[in-house]
């Protein structure tokens, strides 16, 4: 396999101009004040097609048509290295075949087939589709176009690192989500050979903690399953390649929480007025965890924007759960006129934001003289969250935390 070096990301870099969009390093006045150490954002997210992708897949495809090795391409994901494959392959006059699980969102299926690609979706895991993919690519004469393991995809990948070292020169940590480990290993890789100075800190799911686990063993590690809402980052095993550029380029990689990741989508949302998916999070949610410490200069890498609006939807109460800003509440009442009216007073006294409101007479555990109100509270933050229960309890109402 054909090494990964300095140069040959050079090369990608002189592939990728006039195709790739800008995505210059951005110091966030917001989220420098909210984390009290100066933070910058490489907002990938703002990529073509929403995510790094676009850069591995366009430099993997152009050599295979520098070289005349291929007219046809195959690819397997879940949604973003999907279409980065599509536009790339669309860009260069190839056909394309991507694979994708039963479970993809339908925006990043119709997405990948808008930049031209013909779309298969049969089987349950984007590994599955990998290995279909690549065994229908060898059978039907085509090339497959690998996510992560591959030096051009790497290559690709790793211009990101040498534009971070041109643009925001201050930092001196940089935080990358690792999946598969192509990014982080191409980003690292370049960092290190240009501004070998800057800390590289790899973030991974909790719940799709495959580098963590080939870190440990000394050698790549298949994960029985993944649980993780960064479906963009779930797989189940790194590769030999990637986890080798990780020991020999990455200072430390750490996991979060599906609350952490929930909470920077929050964030992003609020402070930077970004809407960046899950597993495009996971880099600010390591920061404002905490668990990359210090207070240098950091910049989080944004790595993807594609999220399913019916997602992000759910992401949004998650993320307000996680940073304590809203209560599910469930109250029982006597049955008598203005019970309801001094429930509603506590809780404007309390300085609650009333989101919805449910109100049942019947029901399996209520009796005859009693009903039940369900409430969504807003609160301001986790201490606020946490006085309601015991305020309501002072004044007489039966009430009690939902979930």
């Amino acid at each position: 396999m054909r090494p990964i070096n300095l140069a040959g990301i050079e090369a990608a870099r002189v592939r990728l101009s006039g195709v790739i969009r800008a995505t210059p390093a951005l110091r966030s006045d917001a989220l420098s004040g909210l984390l009290g150490r100066e933070v910058w954002t490489k907002p990938e997210h703002l990529q073509r097609t929403g995510s790094f992708k676009i850069r591995g897949a366009y430099n993997h495809i152009a050599h295979l048509k520098e070289e005349h090795l291929a007219t046809h391409v195959v690819a397997a994901s879940a949604g973003n290295h999907a279409q980065g494959v599509a536009l790339a392959a669309s860009l260069l006059g190839m056909a394309s075949t991507v694979y994708m699980p039963r479970t993809t969102a339908l925006p990043k299926i119709e997405a990948t087939r808008a930049y031209g690609a013909e779309v298969v979706i049969d089987l349950e895991s984007v590994d599955d589709c990998i290995e279909e993919a690549r065994t229908r690519a060898t059978a039907a004469g085509g090339a497959f176009v690998p996510p992560f393991d591959d030096p051009y995809v790497i290559a690709g990948q790793g211009t990101i690192g040498l534009e971070i070292a041109k643009e925001a020169p201050e930092v001196q940590t940089v935080i990358v989500p690792v999946g598969g480990g192509g990014l982080i290993g191409g980003v690292a890789l370049a960092l290190k050979q240009v501004a070998p100075g800057v800390r590289v800190v790899g973030v991974q799911a909790a719940g799709a903690a495959a580098m963590v686990a080939a870190l440990e063993s000394g050698a790549p590690v298949r994960l029985e399953a993944t649980h993780t809402m960064a479906d963009g980052i779930a797989l189940r095993s790194v590769s030999a390649q990637t986890l080798d550029l990780t020991q020999r380029y990455v200072d430390k990689v750490v996991t979060v929480s599906e609350e952490e990741i929930s909470r920077a989508v929050l964030v992003l949302l609020e402070r930077a007025k970004w809407v960046v998916e899950p597993a495009g999070a996971v880099a600010l949610a390591a920061l404002l965890a905490g668990k990359v410490p210090g207070n240098s200069p950091a910049l989080v890498l944004l790595s993807g924007g594609n999220v399913d609006p019916l997602v992000l939807m759910r992401l949004i109460e998650h993320g307000l759960s996680a940073a304590g800003r809203y209560l599910r509440l469930r109250v029982l009442l006597d049955d008598r006129p203005g019970a309801l009216a001094a429930l509603s007073a506590a809780i404007a006294a309390l300085g609650l934001n009333v989101l919805a409101v449910e109100h049942h007479r019947v029901g399996p555990h209520l009796a005859l003289n009693e009903v039940e109100v369900l409430l969504n509270l807003e609160t301001r933050d986790p201490s606020h969250r946490d006085e309601v229960v015991p305020a309501l309890r002072r004044e007489g109402f039966r009430a009690d935390p939902v979930g």
